[in-house]
């Protein structure tokens, strides 16, 4: 299982400015590295809509254009955002994410049947579904499920920027710092991105926080999860 974890505020100046927080791993998890299970990036951010909030998890990265057309969401990868509403390090809340049959099933929102490392699906709390938006399309495929929440499934242009080349600069010594502008080593790659906007009174947060992490697991020996 390959697990992300970046902690938000939901009353934060950042998020009510439009600020993104986000964590974000290319290329050095060499256990599901070119696997349908490795997590590129994790956003949490206030939607357009105040009240809701939205979660971003982004898998299957360095996607060429030319590769991105064939690339799809895995049947035997369950995508979970794993939510910590108290403050005590464990998921209280989680939102699943399957692929079956050209959609992308979402479930939960209550407890978790599972935490930890092992998991299964929440089958009874199913929240709707999405078809998978197709590469090229001219439009996003939106999905609208329970309790008013939105969802997303799809190729994308991957948004996180970084100057891979000149971090190496700046590790082996040859340079002190980044440029400004820097180069974008992920300019022109893609991702497969899932999206759930979710109202903010779902969510429960105490003191105005959340813990947010996201996990892919790959199912065992052809039973459920």
């Amino acid at each position: 299982m390959q697990r992300k974890t970046i902690v938000i505020m939901i009353t934060c100046a950042i998020l009510i400015a439009g600020g993104i927080v986000y964590a974000a791993d290319h290329m050095d998890a060499p256990a599901v590295k070119g696997q349908t299970t490795d997590i590129t990036d994790l956003y949490v951010f206030q939607g357009k809509n105040t009240d809701n909030m939205v979660f971003v998890g982004n898998s299957q990265g360095l996607l060429a254009p030319s590769a991105t057309g064939a690339a799809s969401f895995d049947p035997n990868t369950l995508i979970q955002f794993k939510i910590d509403n108290n403050g005590d390090n464990v998921e209280d809340l989680v939102i699943q994410a399957i692929y079956k049959d050209g959609k992308v099933n979402f479930f939960g929102l209550g407890r978790p049947p599972l935490t930890g490392t092992r998991t299964k699906i929440a089958e009874a709390n199913f929240l709707g579904s999405v078809d998978v938006t197709p590469y090229g399309a001219s439009h996003p495929i939106v999905g609208y499920g329970s309790y008013g929440i939105k969802f997303f499934a799809g190729p994308r242009d991957d948004p996180f920027f970084f100057d891979l080349d000149q971090f190496h600069a700046i590790l082996g010594g040859t340079a002190t710092g980044f440029n400004n502008p820097g180069k974008d080593t992920f300019a022109g790659t893609n991702v497969l991105s899932i999206v759930v906007e979710v109202p903010k009174s779902l969510l429960h947060a105490q003191n105005g926080k959340l813990g947010v992490w996201l996990t892919t697991s790959s199912q065992e020996g052809g039973s459920a999860m």
